[in-house]
């Protein structure tokens, strides 16, 4: 008789060989497991990565639709009819460089007046200021002379660049302006100064840090621009009406206290209005910048500044928020310091 082979097997062994049976069953399963779940976090991780793009797309889409909605009420007709003009595309930003190369040039040749009267001051808070103010200038005039080249430029960072800069760089410049204020409320007050210039400096270096990481955030994700776009706008608003607050408060602070100082003079009352005018007119132009960028950040449609197709919007833009405070800041400090006083001299006997 032949018997199987199994059957003969003593107990011990049919049980080690099932044993080994099943750890190999289960290997195989929890293999095939893995592989199974690693595929399904995989997969779940492209949906919601998609699903993430899809909500992001969506809310965007939907604010710009609300404002386009709301610009389209509010925009008259003759509005799109300049947009649309060739003429005004061309000539308004050679118009808004020859602006811009104007005040440059007032400016520069007010730093040349400063030096020439006190040359042994050195760089005072003054002469940087005029320094500044005359360098953004160039910088628009240059970018908006070339505006049609600047377009077309790739990639989209270096246009971001070339655009935003000017802007960080006239933030800067006018922030100085607060700088001197509250070096000089705290020294009338009897407070140390010593944090403010630090203050001052790292702040500035905090917010071209962030811009910086947007333009490398924009050079690096070009399917992530429109996020980008938002963020950089808001950043730029935000950053404007930081600046608004610190002439408010400063200005603010510095006007009343010459506004209470006992003793009347002419003297007083100039830098009573030199004060109140060069606050009035930084806090506006600001606050206008922080409300058309932030205006710009949800509505490609109608108001985006980074394009050729809105010369009425730049227009406004620039000359409500650059060029004509600019212009009137300098009017209004075109005083030059007074000459240093010689040391006593004994008059000669005759």
């Amino acid at each position: 008789m032949i018997t199987d082979s199994r059957s003969q097997r003593s107990p011990s062994q049919s049980s080690a060989n099932d044993r080994e049976w099943t750890y190999a069953e289960l290997w195989r399963d929890l293999s095939l497991g893995c592989d199974t779940l690693a595929a399904s976090v995989a997969t779940f991780e492209n949906k919601a990565s998609n699903s993430l793009c899809k909500v992001e797309a969506c809310l965007i889409s939907l604010e710009r639709q609300s404002l386009s909605a709301f610009a389209a009420q509010t925009l008259p007709p003759w509005w799109e009819k300049i947009d649309e003009d060739p003429d005004w595309q061309e000539y308004s930003f050679l118009g808004l460089a020859a602006g811009y190369g104007l005040i440059a040039f007032v400016a520069i040749i007010q730093l040349i007046r400063i030096q020439r009267r006190v040359p042994e001051y050195g760089w005072t808070t003054q002469k940087v200021f005029h320094l500044l103010n005359a360098f953004v200038c160039v910088l628009r005039c240059v970018v908006f002379a070339m505006r049609p080249k600047v377009q077309s430029l790739h990639p989209v960072a270096v246009q971001a660049v070339l655009l935003d800069l000017p802007g960080l760089l006239f933030f800067s410049t006018y922030t100085l302006l607060v700088l001197f204020w509250a070096e000089i409320y705290h020294q009338a007050r009897n407070i140390s100064t010593a944090s403010l210039r630090p203050a001052f400096l790292l702040f500035n270096a905090a917010v071209y840090a962030v811009q910086a990481g947007l333009w490398v955030f924009v050079g690096v994700s070009q399917s992530h621009h429109a996020l980008s776009r938002v963020l950089s706008c808001c950043f730029l608003a935000a950053v404007s009406l930081v600046a608004a607050t610190g002439f408010l408060v400063y200005g603010g602070r510095l006007f009343l206290m010459l506004r209470r100082f006992p003793i009347e003079s002419r003297g007083r009352r100039k830098k009573l209005r030199e004060v109140g005018f060069v606050t009035g007119i930084c806090a506006t132009c600001f606050t206008l910048r922080a409300f058309i960028v932030a205006w710009a950040a949800f509505d490609q449609e109608d108001a985006d500044l980074d394009v050729l197709n809105h010369p009425l919007l730049n227009i406004i833009y620039y000359c409500g928020c650059e060029l004509v405070p600019s212009a009137l800041v300098l009017y209004i400090l075109r005083k030059l310091p007074p000459k240093r006083t010689m040391g006593y001299q004994q008059i000669p006997s005759s």
